[in-house]
């Protein structure tokens, strides 16, 4: 099993990664580049939560197997030269192999590449990638030429950061600079800006994860909730549509300005690919308008003009079909829950959907999720497996709390981390090291990376589920995964005493900790800020539990819910009208496609046997007959003006009321629709009935 286990984790970390970003983002429409640079971002953090408990388990198997030769650990591979030098008394218990040990120079080396493979991504590439996705350039030298220029403040104001503390090291006079140190500086001002997030994040994770599911138990406060979001989603949603018509607008009169032969001609074709089908059409080119510009009597947008409109327009087609989607997601969610609220009182216990779903269901799954499972499971036992696992991940973050405040105490050991890992490494129980460590650290980064998701930044940074996630908002969360990850990671080893830098004890650290080399070089980081800045921790979870963060917002004009606010109230209740009308106009709608399905049903082989009699080829005897029929018939008509009548009825088209009335009048054409002339029709017919 040596390294087995290792690719194991390696291959699965992968297949997650890429589900999560399948997720979120769209394989078919972003860039590639985009989706490789994410990927590689999300899987390089990943990795690293992942494989830290090996690293953990292979670390104390090798100071027992020291600690029983009685002889001093080797030198560490230690980027900047820190030995150990001492070792713990030799134990009792022979030194059992772990099942998941790694062989001794594997992990510096996957560490290394891992960690500045991801430094590099967070640093360099990413940031560009960013401005590069979101340029409105139309070629690949303008894209670059936009990136280089967002770009340049940025990274000028990491490496003034960088700069100060090259110039602390340089004017103390016990520090000499070298490689070694120079890149611990800079390992330890990107873990400085890492854990300064850090903390904020986890501060507000650790308490919003477990009040998310003890209030997810309650069926009432989430209704009133997704009421709230409606009508949130609803303001967003027409505000999205505006948006988008005015910049439609835009488009189409710069379409219609620039002719075939200008030269910007094609910088317009490239807009055009990027707005909606519908617009596409309406906004066609005249084939046959070969009018020529003329640069003396006509104004025309220059380059730039139209590279901002090319950036706004991806940007407002975005956040439309974000909308949408989010709208009917939520939509869902809402009859859902209605559904769920009157299912409690069912006396049946039979659970009963307002509507069906249109595909078929798995008959594996419907058989074993029957609607009596379903009504047990949603009325009865997912309020209280919400509520007991509320107060599980209760335990679990004062258990963080606590040792975040008091992991720097060695003797006695006040950190619980701490206290299970060496309780556990007296046996050498590797199995339950590895779980203790995957969970305490994995529980760490689900209250970190679960608000990375649920933050958003106005409308530029937002991660949003069912492939609905810009490729600025992708690049960023990658961003924030990459300098989140190595802080976090170095936090739990210093919650779990296995840092040396903290622990103050000289043992062979883990393979993790040799790369980032020895912090002594920076006392007042070592000493100091990594010490004490992680009890904040406390402030952030008060604040968080009694929601300051929400009441400034809202105070500032910012809507959040809150049960007991007059506009949250308001919201509420215009929330419930939407999902209301929403109802009764998806009733509506099945209605009317039940009776259409019981009308085929009914009368649908008669159609087509009277259909089928019509075709019939007929006789033609039969076929004279009925001929000398009409024509005597038609003799009959003795009177002329009968006659006339007869023959003005019959060469008389039928009237088609479905069809579009044409006029040739320039004043009565409806702006906005696209004809031969070049003039449009306005959309505002198809608009009347759409809320009836």
């Amino acid at each position: 099993m040596s390294g087995a286990a290792l690719g194991l984790e390696i291959v699965f970390v992968f297949f997650l990664a890429l589900f999560l970003l399948h997720r979120y983002g769209d394989f078919k429409k972003q860039h590639r580049l985009v989706i490789v640079g994410t990927l590689l971002a999300w899987y390089l953090c990943f990795l690293i939560v992942f494989i830290l408990p090996l690293d953990v388990s292979t670390t104390i198997y090798n100071r027992c197997k020291y600690a029983a030769a009685n002889s001093s650990p080797p030198e560490s591979s230690n980027v900047t030269g820190l030995h150990a030098t001492a070792t713990p008394a030799p134990s009792s218990h022979p030194c059992f192999k772990p099942w998941s040990y790694i062989p001794d120079g594997i992990m510096p080396i996957f560490w290394r590449v891992v960690y500045w493979t991801s430094q590099f991504l967070t640093w360099i590439l990413l940031p560009f990638m960013q401005s590069y996705a979101r340029s409105g350039g139309f070629s690949i030298t303008g894209k670059i030429k936009t990136a280089l220029i967002e770009n340049a403040i940025y990274y000028g104001t990491y490496l003034l950061i960088f700069g100060a503390f090259l110039i602390y090291v340089a004017v103390n006079p016990h520090l000499h600079l070298e490689w070694n140190q120079l890149q611990t500086i800079g390992i330890a001002a990107a873990n400085t800006w890492g854990l300064f997030l850090l903390v904020l994040l986890l501060g507000y994770g650790l308490v919003e994860i477990p009040r998310s599911y003890w209030n997810g138990a309650k069926r009432g406060y989430l209704l009133m909730k997704t009421y709230f979001k409606a009508a949130k989603l609803m303001t967003e949603k027409a505000d999205a549509e505006e948006t988008l018509e005015d910049v439609m607008e835009e488009v189409r009169k710069v379409n219609e300005s620039i002719k075939y032969n200008h030269p910007l001609r094609k910088c317009v074709d490239t807009i055009l690919k990027k707005c909606p089908t519908e617009y596409q059409e309406k906004m066609g080119r005249n084939m046959d308008d070969y009018e020529d510009f003329d640069e003396k009597h006509n104004t025309y947008p220059s380059e730039k003009s139209l590279v901002k409109l090319h950036k706004q327009v991806i940007y407002s087609v975005q956040r439309h079909r974000r909308t949408q989607v989010q709208w009917q997601i939520l939509l869902e969610q809402a009859f859902y829950l209605e559904d769920v609220a009157k299912n409690e009182t069912s006396a049946t216990h039979q659970f009963v959907h307002s509507f069906q779903s249109p595909e078929p269901e798995n008959r594996f799954v419907q058989y074993f999720y029957s609607p009596t499972v379903e009504w047990y499971w949603e009325c009865l036992l997912r309020p209280w497996f919400y509520r007991i696992l509320a107060v599980v991940l209760s335990v679990f973050s004062v258990i963080v709390v606590w040792s975040e405040c008091t992991f720097f105490s060695t003797t006695p050991v006040l950190s619980l981390f701490a206290v299970f890992i060496q309780l556990a490494e007296k046996t050498y129980n590797y199995i339950y090291i590895e779980i203790a460590c995957f969970l305490s650290i994995f529980f760490l980064s689900i209250c970190v990376y679960s608000t990375v998701f649920r933050i958003r930044v106005f409308n530029y940074y937002y991660l949003a589920s069912h492939h609905q996630t810009d490729a600025y908002s992708l690049l960023f969360s990658g961003m924030l995964f990459c300098r989140l990850t190595p802080p976090l990671c170095l936090n739990f080893l210093g919650l779990t005493h296995m840092d040396s830098s903290i622990s103050h004890q000289n043992t062979q650290p883990t393979a993790y900790t040799s790369i980032m080399g020895s912090m002594k070089v920076l006392s007042f980081i070592a000493d100091g800020f990594y010490i004490y800045y992680p009890m904040l921790v406390v402030i952030l979870c008060i604040a968080t539990y009694f929601s300051l963060g929400t009441r400034c917002l809202n105070l500032l004009g910012f809507q959040q819910f809150m049960g007991d606010n007059d506009m949250t109230s308001d919201l509420v209740d215009e929330g419930k009208e939407l999902i209301r009308r929403e109802k009764r106009k998806r009733q509506r709608q099945e209605e009317g496609e039940n009776r259409r399905r019981e009308w085929k049903e009914r009368y649908g082989h008669n159609r087509e046997d009277s259909t089928r009699n019509r075709n019939v080829h007929i006789d033609p005897k039969e076929s004279d007959i009925s001929t000398n029929r009409s024509a005597s018939k038609y003799i009959r008509a003795n009177n002329r003006t009968e006659r006339d009548r007869i023959e003005l009825l019959q060469d008389a088209e039928p009237l088609d009321f479905n069809a579009e009335a044409f006029t040739d009048d320039p004043l009565e054409s409806e702006p906005g629709r696209y004809q031969p002339g070049g003039r449009y029709l306005s959309m505002s017919r198809s608009r009347i009935f759409d809320d009836v």
